[in-house]
């Protein structure tokens, strides 16, 4: 009687197991399945100064990669709110008026990201 319930166990324990883990794999973030907002953020070093001083100029690396990037609206907002860039010091409010600094025609205006509307 024990020896078919430790199986009964062992067999509940590995479904367990297995429906967690293709949960996980089959899982895509903001920024797709190969990468990370935290990841695409250190693309975005060209923007640091732009996105801690709104008066300072945008560099053409930066606007390119912002372009990008933006071509996903939900994956740029979690870059700009990313670990990686708040530890970088950058302030949300005046990053997310980079995609207009740069220009960039098809922005996504009016984009609710976090507390942050995109201008």
């Amino acid at each position: 009687m024990a020896t078919p319930m430790k199986y009964i166990c062992f067999v509940m324990f590995l479904a367990i197991l297995s429906t967690g883990f293709f949960s996980q794999v089959d899982g895509a973030g903001e920024c797709g399945k190969t990468t990370t907002p935290d990841k695409e953020a250190f693309k975005l070093a060209p923007c640091a100064s732009a996105a801690q001083d709104e008066n300072s100029s945008v560099s053409s690396p930066c606007c390119a990669q912002v372009k990008k990037i933006g071509q996903n609206p939900p994956c740029l907002c979690a870059v700009m709110l990313s670990n990686t860039a708040k530890s970088s010091g950058i302030d949300p409010k005046i990053a997310m008026t980079i995609p207009k600094r740069c220009n960039i025609a098809d922005r996504p205006v009016g984009y609710k990201c976090g507390a942050y509307t995109l201008p």
